[in-house]
């Protein structure tokens, strides 16, 4: 069996990390290395290794995930934010526990996005 990631031992308060957000299906902190000003990990504390491993009984939970990320945004009063999940080792996922970025307050590229007429 594998040793427990450590969102897992931070919800099960093994180890301490103050939570911005938490409810009975994640918790919210600070990234301990922020790439943006404003850089939380919004965590489910079911321990989904990625997001492939979702399977349709996680739909509630994927959806519950984006809704706290939006009233995150409301809450510190976001004006736009970007939501990354690094889904498997070659995505640069470090910590295999399903979480998502919430990146603010920082101007971000678009990576050739806007000339593929993505949006």
């Amino acid at each position: 069996m594998s040793e427990p990631s450590v969102f897992s031992r931070i919800i099960a308060g093994e180890i301490e990390a103050p939570k911005v957000y938490e409810d009975d299906q994640c918790i919210v902190i600070e990234d301990r290395s922020p790439q943006a000003p404003t850089h939380l990990l919004i965590i489910p504390r079911k321990p989904l290794v990625n997001l492939s491993d979702a399977d349709v009984g996680d739909k509630p939970l994927l959806g519950h995930l984006m809704w706290v990320a939006s009233e995150l945004g409301r809450r510190l009063g976001l004006d736009g934010y970007r939501l990354v999940v690094n889904n498997g080792r070659s995505a640069g996922q470090t910590v295999f526990h399903l979480h998502i970025h919430l990146l603010a307050q920082r101007e971000m590229p678009e990576q050739g996005l806007a000339e593929q007429g993505a949006a």
